[in-house]
């Protein structure tokens, strides 16, 4: 699946525009190195997001295409450095 709407399928971020202009703008990390917004996730690997001055790293556990938003929160681990 693609970053872009895996951001928006797990509701880390709310629109595939903003995931889309995230990784577009290098603030959108793949297991260490900057994403584009067609790059290819599956389970394992870490996507770390920067909005603003904070940073939010997450492992992905699970890439369905459609989920509701109630299971949003079951695709993803948070990882605390």
């Amino acid at each position: 699946m693609r970053i872009d709407k895996y951001l928006k399928v797990s509701r880390l971020i709310k629109r595939r525009t903003v995931a889309h202009d995230a990784a577009e703008q290098d603030r959108v990390l793949l297991n260490g190195k900057v994403s584009k917004p067609g790059a290819q996730v599956k389970p394992g690997d870490i996507i770390e997001i920067v909005f603003g001055n904070s940073r939010m790293k997450v492992e992905v556990v699970s890439t369905p295409e459609h989920v509701g938003k109630d299971d949003a929160g079951s695709l993803y681990k948070i990882i605390n450095d």
